[in-house]
């Protein structure tokens, strides 16, 4: 025989499941704020709460477009389609740059199976060196944008590189 409070905590999802860990929400938020300042619990649990909604619902949007293409995987392009969809069209151009050097960063990561020969014959670094430069120069967009209170992707770009 099953027991009706199992079914119904089979059905529930857990809050831990739902939200952002509280402990990484605090510590974006702390890194924002002057070192003196605190944060009240209810607070953070309000961030926590918002940020996880606000991750769901592009998410959601996203998963829309992969079901009507008939795909199973979510990509970066299609979470800043997303955003564009829903009206956030500030971020998406700044956060399509930050993509592109996260994609270049992630390439120069990965062993080269070949290199490219100079006129000479001698191997090429030069890609390889330009890779390693931009990797540097992956901005942390979110910090930016909070931190200069802007959103117009223009300042968003300037501030982040």
């Amino acid at each position: 025989m099953e027991n009706p409070v199992e079914n119904d905590n089979a059905d529930e999802i857990k809050e831990q499941d739902k939200y952002l860990p509280i402990a990484n929400v605090a510590r974006i938020m702390k890194k924002m704020l002057p070192v003196t300042a605190k944060i009240a619990k209810d607070g953070k649990e309000c961030m926590q709460e918002c940020v996880s909604e606000f991750i769901s619902f592009i998410t959601s949007e996203a998963e829309d477009r992969c079901l009507q293409e008939k795909r199973k995987t979510v990509s970066g392009d299609d979470i800043l389609w997303a955003m564009g969809t829903l009206g956030f069209d500030n971020y998406v151009e700044p956060l399509n740059l930050y993509l592109e050097k996260y994609r270049l960063s992630q390439k120069s990561d990965r062993p080269e199976k070949r290199q490219k020969k100079n006129e000479d014959g001698e191997e090429d670094d030069d890609a390889q060196h330009e890779a390693l430069q931009n990797k540097e120069l992956i901005p942390t967009l979110p910090s930016a944008m909070l931190r200069d209170g802007t959103t117009e992707p223009k300042k968003l770009l300037q501030a982040s590189i």
